[in-house]
């Protein structure tokens, strides 16, 4: 039976120009549009609240505390990569901190998204590099276990592949497969425009919701001919 290595080196990335769009966008309007999936658990979230990422999902599994594979992802990682980490959302002990994640910064990746602790939150702040975690914990974790690269991982609940887009900012992570891409950011054009129409309705004085009298019926919480 074929099985395939444990370390994938060469993997299909999403565009740089489709990368470069969708950093203009929120997670939230990118969730949105992609029918509200691919968003991982609250838990992992931004070091500081103005960090931004975007770029292509460079995938690493990993036992609970035992950062082995990651020093072998930060060595294979191209400029412009997320490294996306499936730490099990462990924080009993911290798979990075300052010294691995300068070197993640020294060779171009656009940022680190991790489902575990990491530490040295305020060296982290001061180098200015996007880092997501699911909390922080100064225990240093063990260099032993095997693990994957490049293969499709869980990451705070959501599936990603090696390749995906990742787009990350101060609501969290938001995840969409590669191939669906492209498709999204048309949608995302769109949900940009509706949104900033409904902004400067409301600011005329226009509150109301158009929509709700219909779904509060739907619901059975307003009988027909009955409204607010």
């Amino acid at each position: 039976m074929n099985q395939l290595p444990e370390i994938i080196r060469t993997i299909e990335r999403v565009s740089a120009d489709v990368v470069s769009k969708a950093a203009t966008y929120q997670a939230a309007i990118l969730a949105d549009v992609a029918g509200r999936r691919g968003t991982l658990h609250g838990r992992v979230a931004p070091v500081h609240q103005n960090m931004k990422v975007a770029g292509p999902a460079f995938t690493v599994e990993v036992r609970p505390g035992d950062n082995l594979m990651i020093h072998a992802a930060i060595a294979l990682a191209q400029p412009g990569d997320v490294l996306v980490i499936d730490g099990k959302g462990d924080q009993t002990a911290a798979l990075m901190g300052t010294l691995m994640l300068s070197a993640c910064k020294k060779r171009g990746l656009a940022g680190v998204v991790v489902d575990a602790a990491i530490r040295d939150k305020l060296e982290i702040l001061e180098l200015d590099f996007p880092v997501f975690s699911a909390g922080f914990n100064p225990a240093g974790p063990t260099k032993y276990v095997p693990g994957r690269i490049n293969h499709p991982i869980s990451a705070g609940g959501a599936s990603v592949h090696p390749g995906d887009l990742v787009v990350g900012d101060a609501d969290g992570v938001v995840v969409i497969e590669r191939e669906k891409a492209p498709a999204m950011l048309a949608l995302a054009d769109k949900k940009v425009a509706d949104e900033a129409a409904r902004i400067e309705a409301i600011a005329r004085g226009d509150t109301a919701s158009k929509w709700l009298p219909a779904a509060l019926r739907a619901a059975g919480v307003l009988q027909e001919g009955e409204s607010l």
